[in-house]
């Protein structure tokens, strides 16, 4: 707008007043429809966008029962989870197993004896070679770096060490090096190597075929577990290949105790997700209701009430959830026959007890309900993923709606420009009829000073 301005001088007449006044008047005129179309364009940006999330939300859902693996999950229970646990992929049998765990998988220990003095202790320099299983590095020990700290650091810090841990062990007796497979198995066993120098690593040497100048603290031992009285080794304690489709984490060992691994259908972990799909389905439609409803007792509708768009997605929805699935056999061809069925509202409500009698029935069949080609979760992800795509109508429409801010914003530019001009010619206007009124009132004044000079008849 303009900058300050003087009113009026001559005449007393308040033209700031005035000017701001009228222009308020006009501005507020001109502006009335662009507010009203940025406000219109703004609230149903923001639905449009309560709108796609709703259905995000809803897609995600329908996401895993249009796999048809999902309702092939299976469970793994173990009857001592402290013994053994297990896992379970779609492609296990179902069956149950008598396992045993004779002994658990280690990875072998190695140490040295006590020494008095500690980690600062010199040991002696040369080359330690040490082999883990099929694979042997050297370190290399200086003279002036050759303590039990100098030589745990060197094991470590090797560059082709990748089997080996070495630390530092301090008790009553002493300080010891300990050596530790980073593996489990029989097949990572440790030996170690002394070699030139002043002898004095000979105290390291280890070699169960000869010199073991270092004590055997554990086994480089395999897991072996019976499974229905047949013997299974692992060099871990992670048994993935004995069963198909199963692993077995084992935890504590014990011969002759016998514990049962049952694998079985998980229908709990099915019931979730299609409760989950429930759930969504009945906020979604929540969403729908509040963005295209009316409520008689505030008298004010959604910002999308009698929206066409709106309706076409209900419609859709609704049509992809109660119409029956074709191409598939069985008694199960829509959701009410698996206990889904919907309210006077448009919600859904599961009945618990009867789908799992429906899963426990035939879950194949359940599963071509929702996953097949045409199955319910099938249909209706396609139809929310072709409303949520790019250049799609929501999409397109809320392109529309974003341009129209635009225009809006370029029309409020050019309203203060217009608002401008008129408070300057208006301002203008003032100015002059001030000067005039001016001019008016100094004749006025200069008149009245002459006729009170004029002589009176008869004086």
């Amino acid at each position: 707008m303009a900058g300050i301005q003087a009113g009026g001088v001559g005449s007393g007449l308040d033209i700031n007043s005035l000017v701001a006044q009228l222009v308020s008047a006009e501005n507020a005129s001109r502006s009335g429809p662009i507010l009203r179309r940025e406000a219109a364009a703004t609230t149903k940006i923001s639905a449009l966008g309560t709108l796609k999330g709703a259905l995000s939300a809803f897609k995600g859902a329908l996401t895993p029962l249009r796999n048809l693996d999902v309702f092939s999950m299976r469970k793994a229970s173990s009857e001592d989870a402290t013994r053994f646990t297990a896992t379970a992929s779609s492609g296990a049998a179902a069956g149950s197993y008598d396992i045993e765990v004779i002994n658990l998988a280690s990875a072998h220990r190695l140490a040295s004896g006590p020494y008095l003095a500690g980690a600062s202790t010199e040991i002696g320099y040369g080359s330690l070679t040490i082999t883990v299983g099929a694979e042997s590095f050297d370190v290399e020990i200086s003279q002036d770096a050759n303590t039990l700290e100098d030589i745990r650091d060197a094991i470590n810090d090797s560059s082709d060490n990748t089997g080996v841990q070495a630390t530092l062990l301090n008790g009553t007796q002493g300080t010891r090096l300990i050596l530790t497979s980073r593996q489990t198995g029989a097949d990572h066993a440790i030996t170690v190597a002394a070699s030139g120098g002043d002898a004095g690593l000979a105290a390291l040497n280890y070699d169960p075929n000869g010199t073991m100048n270092l004590d055997e603290m554990d086994l480089a031992r395999d897991a072996l577990v019976n499974i229905s009285g047949f013997p299974v080794s692992s060099s871990t304690n992670s048994i993935d290949e004995a069963i198909e489709g199963v692993t077995i984490n084992l935890l504590k060992a014990e011969e002759d105790a016998e514990f049962t691994l049952t694998v079985g259908f998980d229908s709990a972990s099915v019931t979730t997700r299609i409760q989950s799909f429930v759930t969504e389905y009945n906020n979604m439609q929540a969403q729908l209701t509040k963005l295209g409803g009316y409520d008689a007792a505030s008298k004010s509708g959604g910002p999308l009430l009698g929206d066409a768009l709106l309706r076409s997605i209900q419609q859709d929805i609704r049509r992809g959830l109660t119409s029956p699935v074709t191409g598939i056999d069985g008694d199960f061809t829509a959701l009410a026959s698996i206990g889904i069925t919907t309210t006077a509202t448009g919600t859904l409500v599961l009945d618990a007890a009867k789908l799992n009698k429906a899963l426990s029935a035939d879950p194949d069949a359940v599963a071509q309900l929702f996953g097949s080609e045409n199955g319910v979760a099938a249909r209706l992800y396609a139809q929310v993923d072709a409303r949520l795509a790019t250049n799609s109508d929501l999409d397109t429409r809320n392109t529309t709606l974003k341009r129209q801010l635009d225009d809006v914003s370029r029309d409020k530019e050019a309203l203060a420009l217009r608002m401008e001009q008129i408070e300057a010619r208006y301002r203008k206007q003032f100015t002059a009829l001030d000067s005039l009124l001016s001019q008016l009132q100094t004749t006025s004044s200069y008149l009245a000073q002459q006729l009170a000079s004029v002589p009176r008849a008869g004086s």
